[in-house]
């Protein structure tokens, strides 16, 4: 099995952490912790280099991580927190000299082209985003060699695809998975999972809920992803996981 590298880029939900005109004490934090951009990673395989998800602090994550290079974009659904950015491939593009393939589902290509239509303009402007657009579904594809596997989620009642690279399995933005989509998760070494607080939520799996996952998977590790502040302070919801278990954090490092 190829060696993975992946970096969290970003892992707060959508208003991110701290939060605007809050005052409670997550926002109000010193620890570096406790400050999350919006939910995104770097994964790094077989020479190749892959982002997933380009929120609104997409340049500010590429330039503090001094990603230089890019392969491909893969996105996991539509929601403007994981697609903001999209707008910043075109440093890419000048340092590559080439266009930026994206990979998603053919629902979210449908939202970027809304969101984004000078990029998709028959007649471009000069300077915008260079894309190459590929849809995927349901079942294994490649990107320039790496054999990657989506996990099919429920965001409420949204389809999101988790993905899976070898033994690291990557989800974000769900709070229901079947059974049979499970059963593709087993056998992860690393399972990245999100719980955006410890009460109910709508559309986000609980820390609870979380837990319960990771012990039905049972990776050798898991990482919890996409917090809000409502989950606590990191040093002390941290104190309170089973062993193997670890709040990511912006910045951190994983290889397997």
């Amino acid at each position: 099995m190829s060696p993975i590298q992946v970096t969290f880029l970003g892992t707060g939900t959508s208003q991110g952490i701290p939060m605007i005109a809050c005052g409670c004490d997550v926002c109000h934090s010193a620890d570096a912790r406790d400050k999350r951009l919006r939910v995104s990673i770097h994964v790094e395989t077989q020479g190749k280099s892959f982002i997933i998800d380009t929120g609104p602090d997409f340049r500010q994550q590429i330039l503090r991580a001094g990603i230089q290079h890019v392969d491909a974009v893969i996105y996991t659904h539509e929601h403007k927190d994981h697609t903001a950015g999209m707008d910043d491939i075109r440093g890419f593009n000048y340092a590559q000299q080439s266009k930026i393939p994206l990979y998603a589902q053919q629902n979210v290509i449908d939202q970027l082209k809304r969101e984004f239509a000078y990029a998709f303009a028959e007649d471009k402007y000069p300077g915008v985003p260079e894309i190459e657009v590929h849809a995927i579904q349901n079942e294994a594809f490649e990107i320039a060699g790496v054999d990657i596997l989506p996990i099919l989620v429920k965001h409420y009642y949204l389809d999101v695809f988790g993905y899976r690279f070898g033994d690291f399995t990557y989800i974000t933005d769900a709070n229901f998975i079947s059974e049979e989509e499970i059963e593709k998760i087993k056998g992860s070494k690393i399972l990245v999972i999100n719980a955006l607080r410890k009460t109910h939520h709508v559309s986000h799996f609980t820390l609870a809920e979380a837990l319960e996952l990771i012990e039905q998977v049972k990776p050798e590790r898991a990482y919890i992803t996409h917090l809000s502040h409502m989950m606590g302070l990191h040093e002390e919801v941290q104190a309170e996981l089973p062993a193997g278990v670890f709040l990511a954090y912006d910045g951190l490092r994983l290889e397997l």
